[in-house]
C-alpha cells in the first residue's frame, strides 16, 4: 500500500473514532439525563405517596371524630328521651319494624299495624286495662314492646306474666304469634340474659341507636 493511500485510511479511521467518541459521549449524557429523570420521577411518587398517606390519616381520623360525634349525640338524645319518658317513642319504636322485618321478613310498607302507646282493654274483664308501648303486626307475628328506663328481672317476669295472657287483651288477633320485646337504654349484660332466657327479645342501646342484644341465632318464644 501506497503513503497516500496509507494517510488516508488513517485520516479515516481518526474521523471514525471521532464520530464514535462523540456517540458514546452523547449516549453517556442520555443516559445522565434519563437517570435524574428517573431520581426525580423516584422522589415525585414517594412525595405523593406520602401525601397520600397523610390524606388517608386525616380521613380516618375526621371519620373516627365524626363517627364519636354521631354516636355521644344519639346517646345525649336517648338520655333526654329517657328523661322525658318518651323513649319508647322516639328511640325504640323507630327500631321495631326492623326487628319485625327479621322476624317476620315483612317490609315496612307490609307491616299492618304499628302503634305506640296503645291502651287495651281485657275482653274478659272490662275493668282491666293495660296500656302498651308500641305495637307492631305483620303476616304472622304480633310484636308487643315493653319499654323501661331501668331494667330488671322482676321487670322482665312481670312482663312475661303479660304476655301469656296478651290474647285477651288484642282478640283481633287470634291466629297469630305473639312475641315480646323488652327495651332499656342501658340493658346490663345480666338482665339481657336473662330476658333472654325468659324467650323474650332484648335491645339496648348499642353504637348508633337501639339494637338487639340477644345471642346470635336466637329464636324468640311466641306466647
Amino acid at each position: 500500500m501506497s503513503v497516500p493511500a496509507l494517510e488516508e485510511r488513517v485520516i479515516t479511521l481518526e474521523v471514525g473514532m471521532d464520530e464514535l467518541r462523540q456517540l458514546v459521549t452523547e449516549l453517556a449524557r442520555s443516559q445522565m439525563r434519563t437517570e435524574e429523570e428517573l431520581r426525580l420521577l423516584s422522589q415525585e411518587m414517594r412525595e405523593f405517596k406520602e401525601e397520600m398517606r397523610e390524606f388517608k390519616e386525616e380521613m380516618r381520623a375526621y371519620q373516627a371524630r365524626a363517627e364519636r360525634e354521631r354516636r355521644e349525640m344519639n346517646r345525649r338524645w336517648g338520655e333526654l328521651a329517657n328523661k322525658m319518658g318518651t323513649l319508647a317513642e322516639d328511640m325504640v319504636a323507630p327500631n321495631i319494624v326492623k326487628v319485625l322485618r327479621d322476624l317476620a321478613g315483612c317490609s315496612e310498607e307490609e307491616v299492618d299495624f304499628f302503634a305506640v302507646r296503645v291502651r287495651k282493654r281485657d275482653a274478659r274483664n272490662p275493668h282491666r286495662v293495660h296500656e302498651f308501648d308500641v305495637v307492631a303486626a305483620c303476616g304472622d307475628y304480633v310484636l308487643i314492646n315493653e319499654t323501661k328506663s331501668t331494667l330488671r328481672a322482676e321487670d322482665v317476669d312481670r312482663f312475661v306474666e303479660v304476655l301469656e295472657e296478651i290474647r285477651a287483651f288484642f282478640p283481633e288477633y287470634q291466629g297469630r304469634k305473639f312475641v315480646g320485646v323488652i327495651a332499656t337504654l342501658y340493658m346490663r349484660p345480666e338482665v339481657a340474659r336473662y330476658a333472654e332466657r325468659r324467650g323474650l327479645i332484648a335491645m339496648g342501646f348499642g353504637e348508633e341507636t337501639f339494637q338487639v342484644l340477644n345471642s346470635p341465632g336466637f329464636r324468640p318464644r311466641t306466647f
